[in-house]
């Protein structure tokens, strides 16, 4: 039984899962999802961002809420920016994920995730929820004085803070709470890795470009050893997060889930969890 059943629960409700664009996701979904889930659709460089959209749009049609990934520098400016803002209002999707993402920027394209949301905020949009990204982990290629500074100048913009994966709940409590002294207000989904099997992460590890997660895993070493290994437990990350999560202050919405596609093993877990902490 897990401590603190009413925080775990809390998290747990509020918990988006994140999917890669592949062939076979949407059945995956489809066949073990329930409809009243979040769904993030990631975009990778050795993708177009069509591939974004496209399921998005497709997994909003069976009436998920989703939230696609709209990495900065896959965009070729701000012409470019409304018609995709006019394309994901035509399907009825309300809420974005702005990352920086991986690839490199072609001639005219944004370079970083405040241009384009700057760009943004002179765009006519209905978005009602525009997420950026929190690092409470150092990220492998960016300074942590670049990734707190990018974090108060998206601030303005920004409804939500989505942070990256980490594994260090102590850490982590340590890095919202700073979060919160620096004047930044918004809400935080925490990026957690699910229940995974060893085997399919390692496969999905060598298709390497396929999501940002996974490009993430490829730059931080030790990355994919701290969730195969045997003593790795998402159950025991929640039990010491939650006592930061029930501070009302701290503004811990839910859990952002990096599924790497094992949607079905995903839901089956958080099912698991939830039925314990009731």
């Amino acid at each position: 039984m897990m401590s603190n059943n009413t925080g775990i629960r809390r998290l747990l409700e509020n918990a988006r899962f994140e999917v890669l664009p592949t062939a076979t996701i949407a059945e995956k979904v489809l066949a073990s999802v329930p409809r009243d889930t979040t769904l993030t659709v990631t975009a990778s460089p050795a993708k177009p961002l069509d591939a974004t959209l496209g399921m998005a749009e497709r997994l909003r049609a069976e009436g998920y809420r989703v939230v696609p990934h709209l990495a900065a520098r896959m965009i070729n400016g701000r012409n470019e920016l409304a018609e995709i803002v006019d394309r994901l209002r035509q399907a009825d999707i309300d809420a974005i994920f702005v990352p920086g993402g991986d690839a490199t920027p072609g001639e005219g394209h944004y370079t970083s995730a405040v241009e384009l949301l700057d760009d943004l905020a002179t765009i006519p949009h209905s978005f009602r929820q525009i997420g950026v990204t929190g690092y409470p982990e150092s990220h492998p290629t960016i300074h942590d004085d670049v990734t707190i500074q990018s974090m108060w100048d998206k601030r303005r913009h920004a409804t939500h803070i989505v942070s990256n994966m980490t594994f260090d709940a102590a850490g982590t409590a340590k890095w919202v709470r700073r979060v919160r002294a620096r004047g930044v207000s918004q809400a935080i989904l925490i990026g957690l890795p699910g229940p995974v099997e060893r085997a399919k992460l390692l496969t999905m590890g060598a298709k390497v470009g396929v999501g940002e997660s996974l490009r993430f895993l490829t730059k931080q070493k030790g990355v994919f050893a701290r969730i195969a290994a045997p003593g790795y437990s998402p159950e025991a990350f929640l039990q010491k997060l939650v006592r930061t999560a029930d501070e009302p202050a701290m503004k811990i919405e839910g859990l952002h889930l990096f599924t790497f596609n094992q949607v079905a093993e995903t839901q089956a877990w958080r099912e698991q969890l939830l039925a314990s902490a009731r």
